[in-house]
């Protein structure tokens, strides 16, 4: 038989997260948005565990997974990475591609991997609820299906055009417990005040991290938990990678080249640093796609600056390519990529030319995910049909050009929750929302003034 799968047992569970900020000296410090001296660790704690916020700070390569984490991450992992035998013979191709799937854990995604310790972390510093953003749900599951093992509450902000399209998301986050409420709400003062401006706003992942927050910073004994962009999310998810590194030791391959979607950056750090990380330090050199929407292309189309997190300017400031944390993404169904900004340590990468990104359309991203759901089998989530047309596109051009290349992917999780967006597609009633360059202008207009922090467009 061709080998199909290749699964590691229990006990090869990476016993410690990768930290890509050891390898990457020229990484921008968060700063302080009064100050403006990087951000220390008690300027975290107010909104976050003493843990979590060392690790958002940590330049240490390797820092340890404790035991009852790694139990708990037992239940899914190690995840399988899979051999793409007959998408291969359907394109014709004499590329060999893989892909990692995360849409085996609980929440169908790979978002557990953090809000497991994140969850772990608060509970230990006695903290009682969390707080959140979620766009298309996925983070929104994985915090209520953490929160409820470790019996805290937690409140989920979900982005109101992702709330109104994918209700069994909601659904999921109210079995597992968890409070999910449209943004903008009135439960804030930051949605009520853009209700005020515009009833009908569709949300954003800024204002959503906004309003949650707002209410982590007003009571002592409720924190904030981030779904991505974060370093520590970074950290956390590159047991995808660790584990990749070993199944294709097993398949005996190497890619030559690693593709990923693209929205906050922590499923694409996530499996590609580990082999970013490799090649800094003297090992087999990757080419990394980062595959975004092209509606809302931070990477492609973005500004190198300081900016806020969030809509309302209440994070640190981060170094990262960005839209302007004013702008609001047109309502594609890869909610889980409408975000303005990425992660700085996605971001550096980048400018270092260690990755290269590549923006999509909506509706060609579904024709991928079709095609990929008829030859694997598995529907994916719309924000891994990113990456998986990137991935075809890519296997065609081998086929044109008769170069067996190895091509790794991530698929981040499945589309089980988003099958009114594939339904919608087959009917012809899907389109490709536009680029608004205007809304972009408008919104780095706003960029906050940091002295000698003007980046330039790409």
């Amino acid at each position: 038989m061709e080998s199909v799968k290749y699964q590691l047992s229990d006990v090869q569970i990476p016993r410690a997260w990768y930290n890509i900020a050891a390898d990457l000296p020229r990484l921008a410090p968060a700063l302080h948005p009064g100050t403006g001296a990087p951000a220390s660790v008690d300027d975290l704690t107010g909104i976050m565990p003493k843990e979590i916020a060392e690790q958002e700070l940590s330049t240490t390569r390797e820092i340890e997974i404790p035991d009852p984490v790694r139990q708990l991450y037992a239940q899914w992992r190690p995840s399988p990475l899979f051999r793409a035998r007959r998408l291969e013979r359907a394109l014709g191709t004499p590329a060999r591609i893989y892909y990692k799937y995360e849409g085996g854990s609980p929440a169908g995604s790979h978002k557990p991997n953090t809000a497991i310790p994140q969850c772990f972390y608060n509970q230990q510093a006695g903290i009682r609820r969390l707080t959140t953003e979620t766009g298309a749900g996925q983070w929104g599951s994985a915090l209520a299906f953490a929160g409820a093992l470790f019996g805290l509450e937690v409140q989920v902000h979900m982005v109101r055009v992702s709330y109104h399209q994918k209700p069994q998301r909601r659904a999921l986050m109210h079995a597992y417990g968890a409070t999910c409420l449209p943004s903008p709400s009135r439960a804030t003062d930051v949605g009520s005040r853009i209700l005020d401006d515009d009833p009908d706003c569709p949300g954003s992942l800024g204002i959503a991290t906004s309003e949650a927050l707002e209410l982590a910073m007003n009571d002592p004994h409720t924190n904030y938990a981030g779904g991505s962009v974060l370093n520590n999310v970074v950290l956390h998810q590159t047991l995808i990678g660790q584990e990749a590194m070993t199944q294709l030791d097993m398949a005996d391959d190497y890619p030559d080249l690693i593709v990923g979607c693209a929205g906050g950056g922590s499923n694409l750090g996530g499996l590609v640093f580990p082999f970013l990380g490799a090649q800094l330090r003297g090992g087999d050199s990757v080419q990394v796609i980062a595959a975004e929407p092209e509606a809302c292309p931070s990477l492609t189309r973005g500004t190198v600056a300081y900016d806020f997190g969030d809509a309302s300017g209440l994070t640190p400031l981060m170094r990262m390519h960005t839209l302007g944390h004013a702008f609001v993404p047109p309502s594609i169904h890869a909610g889980g990529l409408r975000y303005h900004g990425i992660s700085p340590l996605v971001s550096q990468a980048l400018s270092e030319g260690l990755m290269e990104a590549r923006a999509v359309p909506q509706t060609r991203c579904f024709e991928a995910g079709l095609a990929f759901a008829r030859s694997e089998g598995i529907v994916p989530a719309p924000e891994s049909t990113h990456a998986v047309r990137v991935v075809i596109d890519e296997a065609v051009r081998c086929r044109e050009e008769g170069r067996p290349r190895v091509i790794l992917f991530g698929l981040s999780g499945h589309g089980h929750f988003d099958l009114a967006s594939y339904e919608k597609y087959l009917a012809g009633e899907l389109s490709d929302e536009a680029f608004d360059p205007d809304g972009v202008a408008r919104s780095l207009a706003a960029l906050p003034d940091v002295p000698g922090s003007a980046g330039q467009e790409n």
